[in-house]
Protein backbone atom coordinates (compact mmCIF):
# COMPACT_ATOMS: atom_id res chain seq x y z
CA UNK A 1 0.00 0.00 0.00
CA UNK A 2 2.70 2.18 0.47
CA UNK A 3 4.26 1.95 -2.55
CA UNK A 4 0.73 2.57 -4.38
CA UNK A 5 0.60 5.83 -2.06
CA UNK A 6 4.35 6.78 -3.39
CA UNK A 7 3.83 6.46 -7.06
CA UNK A 8 0.49 9.00 -7.02
CA UNK A 9 2.62 11.26 -4.84
CA UNK A 10 5.04 11.37 -8.41
CA UNK A 11 2.14 11.54 -10.68
CA UNK A 12 3.00 14.02 -13.27
CA UNK A 13 1.44 17.14 -12.71
CA UNK A 14 0.51 18.37 -16.15
CA UNK A 15 -1.16 14.29 -16.89
CA UNK A 16 -3.07 15.07 -14.14
CA UNK A 17 -4.41 18.60 -15.02
CA UNK A 18 -5.48 17.00 -18.63
CA UNK A 19 -7.47 13.92 -17.05
CA UNK A 20 -9.01 16.72 -14.57
CA UNK A 21 -10.33 18.41 -17.73
CA UNK A 22 -11.40 15.76 -19.72
CA UNK A 23 -12.81 14.48 -17.25
CA UNK A 24 -14.83 17.56 -16.54
CA UNK A 25 -15.98 18.32 -20.48
CA UNK A 26 -17.53 14.81 -20.04
CA UNK A 27 -20.16 16.53 -17.65
CA UNK A 28 -20.98 18.74 -21.05
CA UNK A 29 -20.02 15.96 -23.72
CA UNK A 30 -21.03 12.77 -22.40
CA UNK A 31 -19.05 9.78 -23.33
CA UNK A 32 -19.59 8.03 -26.88
CA UNK A 33 -18.44 6.50 -28.97
CA UNK A 34 -17.36 9.67 -30.70
CA UNK A 35 -14.60 10.00 -27.93
CA UNK A 36 -12.22 7.58 -30.13
CA UNK A 37 -12.39 9.95 -33.14
CA UNK A 38 -10.42 12.45 -30.83
CA UNK A 39 -7.77 10.59 -30.53
CA UNK A 40 -5.00 10.63 -32.90
CA UNK A 41 -3.66 6.98 -32.97
CA UNK A 42 -1.44 7.47 -35.76
CA UNK A 43 0.42 9.85 -33.74
CA UNK A 44 0.78 7.71 -30.04
CA UNK A 45 1.31 4.91 -32.10
CA UNK A 46 4.61 6.13 -34.16
CA UNK A 47 5.48 8.28 -30.84
CA UNK A 48 5.19 4.83 -28.65
CA UNK A 49 7.36 2.89 -31.73
CA UNK A 50 9.97 5.52 -31.42
CA UNK A 51 10.26 5.81 -27.62
CA UNK A 52 10.78 1.86 -27.69
CA UNK A 53 13.60 1.98 -30.08
CA UNK A 54 15.41 4.72 -28.65
CA UNK A 55 15.10 3.13 -25.53
CA UNK A 56 16.63 -0.04 -27.56
CA UNK A 57 19.23 2.09 -28.55
CA UNK A 58 20.51 3.38 -25.11
CA UNK A 59 20.04 0.23 -23.70
CA UNK A 60 22.93 -0.74 -26.23
CA UNK A 61 25.12 1.90 -25.13
CA UNK A 62 24.92 3.65 -28.71
CA UNK A 63 24.41 7.22 -27.24
CA UNK A 64 27.53 7.09 -24.75
CA UNK A 65 29.60 5.31 -27.22
CA UNK A 66 29.34 7.97 -29.92
CA UNK A 67 29.26 10.72 -27.49
CA UNK A 68 32.35 9.38 -25.64
CA UNK A 69 34.33 9.00 -29.37
CA UNK A 70 33.26 12.81 -30.43
CA UNK A 71 34.43 14.27 -27.01
CA UNK A 72 37.68 12.47 -27.14
CA UNK A 73 38.20 14.75 -29.99
CA UNK A 74 38.67 18.30 -28.30
CA UNK A 75 41.27 19.67 -26.40
CA UNK A 76 39.71 23.23 -25.86
CA UNK A 77 36.95 24.06 -23.30
CA UNK A 78 34.93 26.03 -25.93
CA UNK A 79 35.67 22.70 -27.97
CA UNK A 80 34.25 20.66 -25.30
CA UNK A 81 30.96 23.21 -24.76
CA UNK A 82 30.34 23.35 -28.61
CA UNK A 83 30.78 19.59 -29.15
CA UNK A 84 27.96 18.80 -25.64
CA UNK A 85 25.93 21.71 -27.54
CA UNK A 86 25.78 20.68 -31.21
CA UNK A 87 25.49 16.99 -30.28
CA UNK A 88 22.39 17.43 -28.22
CA UNK A 89 21.21 20.68 -31.37
CA UNK A 90 21.40 17.81 -34.17
CA UNK A 91 20.46 14.85 -31.88
CA UNK A 92 17.38 15.93 -30.75
CA UNK A 93 16.20 16.37 -34.43
CA UNK A 94 16.33 12.49 -34.52
CA UNK A 95 15.59 10.89 -31.10
CA UNK A 96 13.90 13.93 -29.61
CA UNK A 97 15.04 16.48 -27.56
CA UNK A 98 14.15 14.99 -24.15
CA UNK A 99 16.05 11.77 -25.46
CA UNK A 100 18.72 13.89 -25.86
CA UNK A 101 18.75 16.11 -22.79
CA UNK A 102 18.57 12.50 -20.80
CA UNK A 103 21.82 11.32 -22.44
CA UNK A 104 23.84 14.19 -23.04
CA UNK A 105 23.19 16.22 -19.91
CA UNK A 106 24.54 13.75 -17.36
CA UNK A 107 27.73 13.62 -19.63
CA UNK A 108 28.04 17.32 -19.69
CA UNK A 109 28.10 17.15 -15.94
CA UNK A 110 30.73 14.54 -15.83
CA UNK A 111 32.87 15.18 -18.03
CA UNK A 112 33.21 18.68 -16.75
CA UNK A 113 33.72 17.48 -13.40
CA UNK A 114 36.33 15.17 -14.46
CA UNK A 115 38.17 18.20 -16.04
CA UNK A 116 38.03 20.33 -13.41
CA UNK A 117 35.86 22.97 -15.23
CA UNK A 118 32.74 22.89 -13.17
CA UNK A 119 32.69 26.75 -13.73
CA UNK A 120 31.47 26.15 -16.62
CA UNK A 121 28.83 23.91 -15.66
CA UNK A 122 25.98 26.09 -15.82
CA UNK A 123 26.08 28.30 -19.10
CA UNK A 124 27.19 24.63 -20.90
CA UNK A 125 23.89 22.89 -19.66
CA UNK A 126 21.69 25.88 -20.17
CA UNK A 127 22.95 26.07 -23.64
CA UNK A 128 22.40 22.08 -24.18
CA UNK A 129 19.13 22.34 -23.51
CA UNK A 130 18.08 25.30 -25.69
CA UNK A 131 20.02 23.65 -28.52
CA UNK A 132 17.76 20.34 -27.88
CA UNK A 133 14.68 22.34 -27.65
CA UNK A 134 15.35 24.27 -31.02
CA UNK A 135 17.30 21.76 -33.01
CA UNK A 136 14.65 19.35 -32.38
CA UNK A 137 11.75 21.54 -33.92
CA UNK A 138 13.30 21.07 -37.42
CA UNK A 139 11.85 17.73 -37.85
CA UNK A 140 8.69 16.21 -37.36
CA UNK A 141 9.89 13.22 -35.12
CA UNK A 142 12.28 15.98 -33.65
CA UNK A 143 9.16 16.40 -30.20
CA UNK A 144 5.58 15.46 -30.30
CA UNK A 145 4.50 18.77 -30.71
CA UNK A 146 5.57 18.07 -34.07
CA UNK A 147 4.96 14.61 -34.72
CA UNK A 148 1.49 15.50 -33.90
CA UNK A 149 1.34 18.47 -35.77
CA UNK A 150 2.88 16.88 -38.59
CA UNK A 151 0.15 14.19 -39.05
CA UNK A 152 -2.84 16.45 -38.35
CA UNK A 153 -2.13 18.52 -41.40
CA UNK A 154 -0.62 15.82 -43.76
CA UNK A 155 2.09 18.10 -44.82
CA UNK A 156 5.03 16.23 -46.19
CA UNK A 157 8.33 16.09 -44.64
CA UNK A 158 9.87 18.52 -47.04
CA UNK A 159 7.36 21.14 -46.35
CA UNK A 160 7.58 20.93 -42.53
CA UNK A 161 11.20 21.51 -42.66
CA UNK A 162 11.03 24.39 -45.29
CA UNK A 163 8.72 25.99 -42.23
CA UNK A 164 10.86 25.14 -39.51
CA UNK A 165 14.36 25.92 -41.58
CA UNK A 166 14.81 29.68 -41.16
CA UNK A 167 14.33 29.20 -37.40
CA UNK A 168 16.53 26.18 -36.94
CA UNK A 169 19.61 28.20 -38.93
CA UNK A 170 18.51 31.37 -36.57
CA UNK A 171 19.05 29.02 -33.60
CA UNK A 172 22.73 27.49 -34.91
CA UNK A 173 23.92 31.03 -35.24
CA UNK A 174 22.92 31.64 -31.67
CA UNK A 175 24.31 29.08 -30.20
CA UNK A 176 27.42 29.61 -31.87
CA UNK A 177 27.25 32.93 -30.42
CA UNK A 178 26.59 31.43 -26.98
CA UNK A 179 29.50 29.90 -26.79
CA UNK A 180 30.92 33.93 -25.79
CA UNK A 181 29.23 33.36 -22.62
CA UNK A 182 31.02 30.35 -21.39
CA UNK A 183 34.12 30.77 -18.84
CA UNK A 184 37.51 30.57 -19.54
CA UNK A 185 36.82 29.21 -22.85
CA UNK A 186 40.38 29.13 -24.48
CA UNK A 187 41.07 27.84 -21.56
CA UNK A 188 42.77 23.48 -22.57
CA UNK A 189 41.60 20.84 -21.05
CA UNK A 190 43.06 18.99 -17.80
CA UNK A 191 43.56 15.38 -18.66
CA UNK A 192 40.77 13.41 -17.18
CA UNK A 193 39.57 9.73 -16.98
CA UNK A 194 37.31 9.00 -19.84
CA UNK A 195 36.80 5.45 -19.80
CA UNK A 196 33.17 5.72 -17.94
CA UNK A 197 32.35 7.72 -20.86
CA UNK A 198 33.52 5.90 -24.15
CA UNK A 199 31.70 2.72 -23.28
CA UNK A 200 31.23 -0.27 -25.41
CA UNK A 201 28.35 -0.87 -27.71
CA UNK A 202 26.00 -3.36 -26.32
CA UNK A 203 24.91 -6.53 -28.43
CA UNK A 204 25.96 -5.63 -32.18
CA UNK A 205 22.60 -7.97 -32.99
CA UNK A 206 20.21 -5.76 -30.59
CA UNK A 207 22.02 -2.56 -32.73
CA UNK A 208 21.43 -3.64 -36.31
CA UNK A 209 17.77 -5.08 -35.21
CA UNK A 210 16.82 -1.08 -34.04
CA UNK A 211 18.66 -0.06 -36.84
CA UNK A 212 16.13 -1.43 -39.12
CA UNK A 213 13.20 -0.63 -36.38
CA UNK A 214 14.70 3.08 -36.73
CA UNK A 215 14.27 2.87 -41.20
CA UNK A 216 10.53 1.47 -40.33
CA UNK A 217 9.88 4.01 -38.60
CA UNK A 218 10.97 7.13 -41.20
CA UNK A 219 9.10 5.27 -43.53
CA UNK A 220 5.95 5.31 -41.18
CA UNK A 221 6.34 8.96 -40.59
CA UNK A 222 6.49 9.82 -44.58
CA UNK A 223 3.26 7.46 -44.65
CA UNK A 224 4.76 5.01 -46.76
CA UNK A 225 3.68 2.15 -44.33
CA UNK A 226 0.86 2.24 -42.01
CA UNK A 227 1.60 3.09 -38.37
CA UNK A 228 -0.47 0.47 -37.07
CA UNK A 229 1.78 -2.27 -39.31
CA UNK A 230 5.02 -0.29 -38.07
CA UNK A 231 3.49 -0.42 -34.52
CA UNK A 232 2.93 -4.27 -34.36
CA UNK A 233 6.63 -4.98 -35.57
CA UNK A 234 7.73 -3.30 -33.12
CA UNK A 235 5.53 -4.91 -30.15
CA UNK A 236 6.28 -8.45 -31.89
CA UNK A 237 10.47 -8.03 -32.54
CA UNK A 238 11.17 -5.91 -29.46
CA UNK A 239 8.64 -8.26 -27.13
CA UNK A 240 10.60 -10.89 -28.32
CA UNK A 241 13.84 -9.55 -28.00
CA UNK A 242 13.57 -7.29 -24.81
CA UNK A 243 9.96 -7.31 -23.27
CA UNK A 244 11.39 -4.66 -20.26
CA UNK A 245 11.92 -2.20 -23.15
CA UNK A 246 8.32 -2.12 -23.84
CA UNK A 247 7.44 -0.86 -20.27
CA UNK A 248 10.43 2.06 -20.97
CA UNK A 249 8.03 4.29 -23.38
CA UNK A 250 7.17 7.59 -21.59
CA UNK A 251 3.63 6.37 -20.79
CA UNK A 252 2.92 9.42 -18.72
CA UNK A 253 3.85 11.32 -22.18
CA UNK A 254 1.25 9.28 -24.49
CA UNK A 255 -1.91 8.87 -21.31
CA UNK A 256 -1.29 13.03 -21.37
CA UNK A 257 -1.85 13.50 -24.83
CA UNK A 258 -5.00 10.91 -24.59
CA UNK A 259 -6.68 13.40 -22.05
CA UNK A 260 -5.80 16.43 -23.88
CA UNK A 261 -7.37 14.75 -26.98
CA UNK A 262 -10.95 14.41 -25.06
CA UNK A 263 -10.66 17.60 -23.65
CA UNK A 264 -10.35 19.80 -26.93
CA UNK A 265 -12.82 17.28 -28.82
CA UNK A 266 -15.15 17.67 -26.45
CA UNK A 267 -14.61 21.91 -26.24
CA UNK A 268 -15.10 21.53 -30.08
CA UNK A 269 -18.35 20.33 -29.68
CA UNK A 270 -19.68 23.07 -27.43
CA UNK A 271 -20.82 25.64 -30.06
CA UNK A 272 -20.77 28.70 -27.18
CA UNK A 273 -16.87 27.59 -26.56
CA UNK A 274 -15.74 26.26 -30.14
CA UNK A 275 -16.38 29.60 -32.04
CA UNK A 276 -15.30 32.02 -29.05
CA UNK A 277 -11.97 30.36 -29.25
CA UNK A 278 -11.66 30.40 -33.05
CA UNK A 279 -12.36 33.83 -32.56
CA UNK A 280 -9.81 34.51 -30.86
CA UNK A 281 -7.31 32.19 -32.42
CA UNK A 282 -7.69 33.74 -35.78
CA UNK A 283 -4.64 35.57 -37.02
CA UNK A 284 -3.04 35.69 -33.21
CA UNK A 285 -2.19 31.78 -33.60
CA UNK A 286 1.71 32.19 -33.43
CA UNK A 287 1.72 35.18 -30.04
CA UNK A 288 -1.36 32.96 -28.27
CA UNK A 289 0.97 29.41 -29.12
CA UNK A 290 4.12 31.51 -27.22
CA UNK A 291 2.27 32.63 -24.49
CA UNK A 292 0.02 29.93 -23.13
CA UNK A 293 3.44 27.45 -23.80
CA UNK A 294 4.68 29.84 -20.74
CA UNK A 295 2.33 28.30 -18.48
CA UNK A 296 1.37 24.96 -19.40
CA UNK A 297 4.00 23.83 -21.51
CA UNK A 298 4.16 23.81 -25.62
CA UNK A 299 2.65 19.88 -26.09
CA UNK A 300 -0.21 21.16 -24.03
CA UNK A 301 -0.66 23.84 -25.61
CA UNK A 302 -0.23 22.24 -29.49
CA UNK A 303 -3.24 19.93 -28.28
CA UNK A 304 -5.40 23.03 -26.66
CA UNK A 305 -4.52 24.91 -29.49
CA UNK A 306 -5.02 22.84 -32.97
CA UNK A 307 -8.88 21.90 -32.83
CA UNK A 308 -9.58 26.18 -32.82
CA UNK A 309 -7.48 26.78 -35.63
CA UNK A 310 -6.62 25.99 -39.49
CA UNK A 311 -3.29 27.99 -39.78
CA UNK A 312 -0.96 25.25 -38.21
CA UNK A 313 1.74 26.55 -39.75
CA UNK A 314 1.55 29.72 -37.61
CA UNK A 315 0.78 27.16 -34.76
CA UNK A 316 3.49 25.19 -35.46
CA UNK A 317 6.51 28.13 -35.43
CA UNK A 318 4.38 29.19 -32.31
CA UNK A 319 4.88 25.91 -29.81
CA UNK A 320 7.66 25.61 -31.08
CA UNK A 321 9.31 29.07 -30.81
CA UNK A 322 7.27 29.02 -27.28
CA UNK A 323 9.33 26.26 -25.76
CA UNK A 324 11.85 28.83 -24.92
CA UNK A 325 11.33 31.01 -21.66
CA UNK A 326 10.20 29.61 -18.48
CA UNK A 327 11.49 26.54 -17.00
CA UNK A 328 8.14 24.58 -17.73
CA UNK A 329 7.47 26.46 -21.36
CA UNK A 330 9.22 23.05 -22.87
CA UNK A 331 8.66 19.81 -19.94
CA UNK A 332 12.13 19.20 -21.54
CA UNK A 333 13.73 21.37 -19.80
CA UNK A 334 12.89 20.01 -16.78
CA UNK A 335 14.99 16.99 -17.69
CA UNK A 336 18.32 19.42 -17.36
CA UNK A 337 17.21 21.33 -14.21
CA UNK A 338 16.61 17.84 -12.30
CA UNK A 339 19.87 16.78 -13.30
CA UNK A 340 22.11 19.57 -12.41
CA UNK A 341 20.39 20.23 -9.07
CA UNK A 342 20.78 16.80 -8.04
CA UNK A 343 24.14 17.17 -7.91
CA UNK A 344 24.52 21.07 -6.88
CA UNK A 345 21.53 22.23 -5.10
CA UNK A 346 22.91 24.99 -3.79
CA UNK A 347 23.34 26.58 -7.22
CA UNK A 348 19.74 26.10 -7.88
CA UNK A 349 19.13 29.59 -8.43
CA UNK A 350 21.93 30.57 -9.95
CA UNK A 351 21.00 27.78 -12.67
CA UNK A 352 17.27 29.19 -12.81
CA UNK A 353 18.37 32.79 -13.29
CA UNK A 354 21.03 32.18 -16.20
CA UNK A 355 18.42 30.00 -17.56
CA UNK A 356 15.59 32.22 -17.70
CA UNK A 357 18.32 35.17 -19.13
CA UNK A 358 19.82 33.15 -22.16
CA UNK A 359 16.27 31.48 -23.07
CA UNK A 360 14.39 35.31 -23.11
CA UNK A 361 17.10 36.31 -25.26
CA UNK A 362 16.96 33.25 -27.83
CA UNK A 363 13.32 33.75 -27.63
CA UNK A 364 12.87 37.79 -28.42
CA UNK A 365 15.86 36.71 -31.73
CA UNK A 366 12.84 34.01 -32.88
CA UNK A 367 10.22 36.19 -32.15
CA UNK A 368 11.52 38.96 -34.33
CA UNK A 369 12.52 36.00 -37.11
CA UNK A 370 9.29 35.48 -37.12
CA UNK A 371 7.96 38.88 -37.21
CA UNK A 372 10.68 39.74 -40.21
CA UNK A 373 9.65 36.49 -42.24
CA UNK A 374 6.06 36.91 -42.33
CA UNK A 375 6.14 40.79 -43.59
CA UNK A 376 8.38 39.78 -46.32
Amino acid sequence: MGKVFKNIRKIDTVLTIAWILAFISAFFVHPGKEYLGYIDFRSLGILWGLMVIIQGFKENSVFDRIAGVLLSKVSKSWQLSAMLIFMCFFGSMLITNDVALITFVPFALMILHDCGREDMMIPTVVLLTVAANLGSMLTPIGNPQNLYLYGLTGMSPGNFILIMLPYSLISAILLVLGLLIIPGRKKSLQKSDRSSITSRFGSMRQIIIYTVLFVIALLTVVRILPWYVFAIIVLIVVGGMDYKILLRADYILLLTFIGFFIFTGNMGRIDVISSFLEKVLVGREFPIAVALSQVISNVPATLMLSGFTSNYKSLLIGVNVGGLGTLIASMASLISYKAYTREYSEKSGKYLLVFTAVNIVFLIALVLTYVIIRNL
